[in-house]
């Protein structure tokens, strides 16, 4: 439970997300659940997608019609809370925000990690995108195993 330990329940999560039958093309996930006064997903978004309403303490809502994935509203998020997600054949693909040091590098094997902060797997990074309008937050595109689709946020090198 997010306010006793800190992290969100499998109930939680999943609801963010939208039908897996929509995620054959990628869509935005965003993991807002409080409302706090925050809009630069809603701001950022090129085609009107991500939407907050009149009051900014609003929890944003993404229109999967609109959505295309493109990652901007990723590394426009200050809390690190949204993630595309596209699922493919055995596979799920994750573009998350990333911002430690130092970077993945493509074609590298991460540890999958959850909420939790538990390694649960393996990710295999496909690509790493950082321009001067991403403010020092790395857009990482990375493969894991689909049963992972609901426990998987972030990626740590193994140690």
């Amino acid at each position: 439970m997010l306010e006793r330990d800190g992290y969100a329940t499998h109930e939680q999560i999943s609801s963010r997300f939208p039908k897996v039958e929509l995620l054959v093309k990628p869509k935005a996930v965003i993991e807002c659940y409080e409302n706090i006064p925050c809009n630069p997903c809603s701001t950022s978004c090129p085609f009107n997608a991500i939407t907050i309403g009149k009051d900014i303490n609003n929890i944003p809502q993404v229109d999967y019609d609109k959505c295309t994935g493109c990652g901007i509203c990723v590394h426009s998020c200050p809390g690190l809370a949204i993630m595309v997600c596209e699922v493919l054949a055995d596979k799920v693909r994750f573009k998350i925000p990333y911002e430690f040091l130092p970077r993945p590098i493509e074609n590298e094997v991460w540890q999958a990690v959850n909420r939790k902060g538990d390694v649960i797997g393996e990710a295999l990074i496909e690509k790493v995108s950082l321009n001067n309008r991403q403010d020092r937050t790395a857009l990482v595109q990375v493969l894991v195993n689909k049963e992972f689709i609901y426990e998987f946020v972030t990626i740590r090198r193994e140690s």
